[in-house]
């Protein structure tokens, strides 16, 4: 049978009382839904609220990496700059060198000083400019990366909503399954806080419908390919169904004082019905094999 159990999702982030989560749309049981239709949802605020801080912090970054890479374009024209006003001095110093020879001693001196410091601060910004260069980059990575990373946790926040609203898979027919609610048993209603992993809607094809039975070990000897065995409803004793065994169980249990072993079965009802429901409680009689298969 085509089935699909909801569970209450796990959320990132979530741990402990904090993982609990509210419920505020479930599907009536019994209702007929096809694939895309929403079967429960919970509580987004909480992870909306986490969506818009990650989505304003990661804009926040990317405003920071432009305004930097802005001003590292900057610092550069100011260094190419500096390099070309240094570059231009070392031009002058060594043309007032070449006119040593009508100079008096200190004027030479003099060009000489200049043109050594000339090429010294050449040398120097050379240096400066590699090390601020690196720094520029290295200040621009270090925003790259915290962008990044906090895209991941706007992506976390969003996956987080997309999971508070589950769809149907397949078309189908939902049930309820029951959980605990205070000191009793029941399916989960409006504005219950439930913990991840608890089943809450059944969704299944109603065109295939199986039993589930518990089966003596003397009656296992007629199960297996080919056995029959019709079913009645407890809720609805005029109706029987045709089924056809599928699967059993190759581990056998005995109740507490009680020397005969039972194992569960499962049964493939052939005849559709408005009446079949999961849930329902029923009677399996098994009668046999077809023709033909071998025991």
């Amino acid at each position: 049978m085509r089935e699909f159990t909801v569970q209450v999702p796990q959320i990132a982030g979530l741990t402990g009382q904090s993982s609990r989560l509210t419920v505020t749309k479930i599907i009536a049981s019994g209702s007929k839904v096809e694939a895309g239709d929403i079967l429960a949802e919970f509580d987004q605020t909480q992870q909306l609220d986490n969506a818009r801080e990650a989505q304003a912090k990661l804009d926040d970054l990317n405003h920071q990496i432009a305004q930097k890479q802005a001003e590292n374009r900057a610092n550069a024209e100011t260094r190419a700059s500096e390099k070309q006003q240094a570059s231009a001095d070392l031009a002058k110093a060594q043309i007032q060198l070449r006119r040593n020879e009508t100079l008096s001693d200190i004027e030479r001196a003099k060009n000489e000083e200049k043109a050594a410091a000339a090429l010294l601060k050449i040398g120097s910004l050379k240096k400066s400019h590699e090390f601020r260069a690196k720094a520029d980059v290295a200040a621009v990575r270090i925003l790259e990366l915290k962008r990044d990373r906090q895209a991941v946790s706007l992506k976390r926040a969003e996956t987080n909503v997309n999971k508070l609203a589950i769809k149907a898979p397949h078309a189908g027919m939902v049930a309820l399954e029951a959980i605990w609610r205070g000191d009793s048993r029941g399916p989960a209603q409006e504005g219950d806080q439930v913990y991840p992993g608890q089943p809450l809607v059944r969704l299944f094809d109603p065109t295939e419908m199986e039993v589930h039975t518990s089966v003596g070990e003397p009656d296992g000897a007629v199960l297996g390919p080919g056995a029959r065995a019709y079913v009645r409803l407890d809720a609805y004793p005029d109706l029987v169904f045709p089924a056809r065994f599928l699967t059993a169980s190759p581990v056998a249990t005995a109740d507490l004082g009680s020397p005969i072993k039972r194992f569960t079965a499962r049964f493939l009802i052939e005849k559709g019905d408005a009446h079949l429901l999961p849930d329902l409680s029923a009677a399996v009689v098994i009668t046999g094999r077809k023709p033909g298969t071998n025991p």
